[in-house]
């Protein structure tokens, strides 16, 4: 056996034996348009802005976020774990219901 010949095998092998990563996703149907100009720099402030009352209800549903963030349609939090650290956490933009 020559390895051009057993090389496509064993990729595919490794391809399907990993199991796949759960991202979730999140259907952020509020609409609305947004329009950004520029290159590069820091974000637009009606992005922080968005991400702010984000935080702020979160906080308000007793969720002890750092930060929020919108990502794949949902929102991404950092949340503060009782050890100390941080875990992040994924929030439905609609309900602000937590999405595992």
């Amino acid at each position: 056996m020559t390895m051009k010949s057993w090389v496509p095998a064993v990729l595919a092998l490794a391809v399907f034996s990993v199991p796949a990563m759960a991202t979730p996703f999140c259907n952020d149907d509020r609409g609305g348009v947004s329009i950004t100009f520029g290159v590069g720099g820091p974000r637009s402030s009606s992005e922080f802005d968005q991400n702010q009352l984000d935080l702020m209800q979160l906080r308000r549903m007793g969720v002890d976020a750092s930060s929020v963030e919108r990502w794949n349609g949902c929102l991404r939090a950092f949340v503060r774990s009782p050890s100390g650290g941080e875990i992040m956490e994924y929030y439905d933009p609609n309900t602000f219901r937590q999405v595992f």
